[in-house]
């Protein structure tokens, strides 16, 4: 494929991250990076996707400034466990081949994406204690792959934070790990020609995008646009999978493509069951206004 033909794929694909972001408070990173890496390495994607976070996640916090009050001192533990957990990620995304961290990348998403898509719930009781490691590994994940949403929405989520507290906690964490991380990359050297030319590439739809995924999201289910979007990560995510254990030497052919089947037939049971449960809901209330 040309490189013009890359840059194509990746102006739609971040329009339509983008408007996901702007939709539900986070979705960017999650949806561009499984695409985006099936054309280049997380060394040169990376740094312009981290200067693009910190506008996109700026204006989310930025709507949402009510809600930090209320929120502060639930995630502050978070946010010191963010400092140690980006310079190692970064230490690594320097040094570490980059086969190998698409490989990661891929593998610690897949699970965090099912497990979101199942709805899984368990809250847990001491935040402050669990903070810290849990900051310096959504820190160290993010310098990483520039992905956290999936762990922070999961642990929000099963947290219980409302609607303005979820977004307003998803942009605090989140500027504050891409300010870090873009500071990380500078002084490592990790800035570049290449990345550059993506970010230029990106910017407007990132203009376009966020905006409009605020005005739509009114008009939409918000928890049916969440579960299809993502499906769409499980299935991209599954198909870099299968394509990066090719690259890698680890799995022979075609038999690597069955991990992706997999995945598609376990959410593909998970997105019946989501649907099965709304006509149930939807039948229920039904039956309640006809009484």
């Amino acid at each position: 494929m040309s490189t013009e033909s890359e840059l194509i794929i990746l102006v739609f694909i971040t329009l339509f991250a983008a408007t996901v972001n702007g939709a539900l408070g986070h979705g960017f990173s999650s949806i561009t990076v499984p695409v985006a890496l099936l054309f280049y390495t997380n060394r040169i994607l990376n740094p312009a996707l981290v200067l693009v976070e910190i506008f996109i996640n700026s204006y989310i916090l930025l709507m949402n400034w009510r809600g930090v009050p209320k929120v502060w001192k639930r995630v502050r533990t978070i946010l010191i466990g963010l400092v140690p957990g980006i310079i190692l990620g970064s230490y690594v995304l320097s040094s570490v081949h980059p086969g190998w961290i698409k490989f990661t990348t891929f593998l610690v998403l897949l699970p965090l994406i099912l497990f979101q898509a199942a709805g899984l719930r368990k809250p847990i009781r001491s935040e402050h204690a669990v903070g810290l490691p849990f900051g310096t590994g959504v820190g160290f994940l993010y310098s990483i792959t520039t992905v956290s949403g999936p762990p922070l929405a999961l642990m929000f989520n099963n947290q219980g934070f409302v609607k303005e507290e979820f977004r307003a906690a998803l942009g605090l964490i989140r500027v504050t790990e891409a300010l870090l991380t873009a500071s990380a990359y500078y002084y490592l050297g990790l800035f570049s020609v290449e990345s550059g030319a993506i970010l230029s590439s990106i910017a407007p739809s990132v203009l376009i995008g966020v905006p409009l995924g605020a005005y739509m999201i009114h008009r939409l289910n918000p928890e049916t646009f969440r579960r299809l979007c993502m499906s769409f990560d499980a299935w991209v995510v599954g198909f870099g999978l299968s394509r990066v254990l090719i690259e890698l030497n680890l799995v022979a052919g075609p038999a690597a493509y069955l991990l992706w089947f997999l995945v598609i037939g376990i959410d593909s049971y998970l997105l019946y069951q989501y649907f099965t449960k709304v006509k149930l809901k939807l039948f229920q209330s039904q039956k309640i206004k006809t009484v």
